[in-house]
């Protein structure tokens, strides 16, 4: 007897995201049958490797589900809002990475290290992933949370310019070339008018300059001074931990690092907490990697993590007044866990469903 594999579609194989997943598809087991590629009419016809062969990328129609068990949908909200649907009444299962759904209740919102039965209760055919913010977060903290009770998260999130695509990176080049060499930094101001109109990109998606600066303001604004970025972290982590009332608040700035998000992390818990229990929590929860002896040096930076597919923990401390509160740093990769792995994760997941 043949076995039978599911057809796998990679809705936004050309983008950033698309490009990590077709690297995580040719690591990862090959659990899949065909693999076909899509992007926007404009991308059609491009050639691909993945699993080691190339690939014609076809435009994005309804006719290129005809045929696929489960289709990875990076693109941006509208498009996954449009099409994703579609796909669905096809009998796809769509693995969705935008907001489009994130929050919808009949949607599920997973993270195979959290809540993975989370993914065979699906009533429109889609799982939705969550924001690369929440994904660098929630596998650490939740970790935590299944031994101490999670209470509280208070978070400021240190966000690399990719989370707003290659615009936001090159941004961030080409304003770094411009000050590069230079003096600027020491007055006010002077970084704007470097700037000024010599940039294309001037300052970008950012709200100001990315180069020698830090923007604390990601996403768009949500009301009461609050940004998109900061309530979806609140309104995922309680979602995908299934604590509705869980007191989380945020605070998300962009920094001038081309990819890995950083996080500083207070973490109250229902019970008293002691660091030797959380480093061996941590030391052991799948998706984490606990770096942490300052003393040594050793503790997470962007520029170390980037490109693996943890998340890495360090700085773990029991707060001075609070012994029920840990304070801790962590960073993550963006575009793995952040957002290509953890789709791929869910698929892996999906995939094993069916009947070989």
């Amino acid at each position: 007897m043949t076995e039978h594999r599911p057809s796998l579609a990679v809705v936004g194989a050309t983008g950033a995201i698309g490009g990590v997943m077709l690297r995580i598809l040719s690591q990862h087991a090959d659990v899949w049958g065909e693999v076909r590629l899509v992007a926007s009419p404009r991308s059609a016809g491009r050639k691909l490797v993945v699993r080691g062969e190339e690939s014609e990328v076809l435009a994005l129609a309804e006719d290129v589900f005809d045929g696929i068990d489960v289709a990875l949908f990076l693109v941006p909200d509208e498009v996954s809002a449009h099409w994703a649907p579609i796909a669905a009444a096809k009998g796809v299962v769509v693995i969705d990475d935008s907001a489009a759904f994130r929050l919808d209740d009949d949607v599920p919102l997973v993270v195979p290290e959290i809540n993975p039965h989370a993914a065979r209760l699906r009533p429109r055919g889609i799982i939705a992933s969550p924001n690369c913010t929440t994904l660098s977060l929630i596998v650490a903290v939740g970790a935590l949370h299944a031994e101490f009770g999670l209470r509280e998260l208070i978070v400021s999130s240190y966000q690399a310019v990719s989370d707003v695509g290659r615009d936001g990176v090159a941004a961030l080049r080409e304003q770094l070339a411009l000050v590069a060499g230079t003096e600027l930094g020491t007055q006010p101001g002077d970084v704007r008018r470097a700037l000024g109109d010599e940039a294309a990109t001037a300052a970008g998606p950012f709200a100001a300059p990315i180069a020698l600066n830090v923007v604390p303001w990601a996403g768009t604004d949500a009301g009461d001074g609050w940004s998109s970025e900061e309530v979806a972290l609140r309104e995922e982590c309680r979602k995908v931990l299934g604590m509705p009332d869980l007191k989380t608040t945020a605070t998300c700035v962009y920094v001038p690092v081309v990819a890995t998000h950083s996080m500083s992390v207070h973490a109250r818990f229902e019970n008293e907490v002691a660091v030797g229990k959380a480093h061996e929590i941590l030391a052991t929860a799948p998706g984490v990697v606990l770096f942490d002896n300052p003393a040594a040096g050793d503790f997470p930076t962007p520029s170390d993590v980037v490109g693996t597919d943890p998340t890495w923990v360090g700085r773990v401390r029991r707060s001075m007044d609070d012994p029920h509160a840990l304070e801790m740093f962590l960073c993550g990769d963006n575009l793995r866990k952040g957002a290509a792995l953890n789709v791929a994760q869910i698929a892996e997941s999906v995939a094993a469903e069916f009947p070989r």
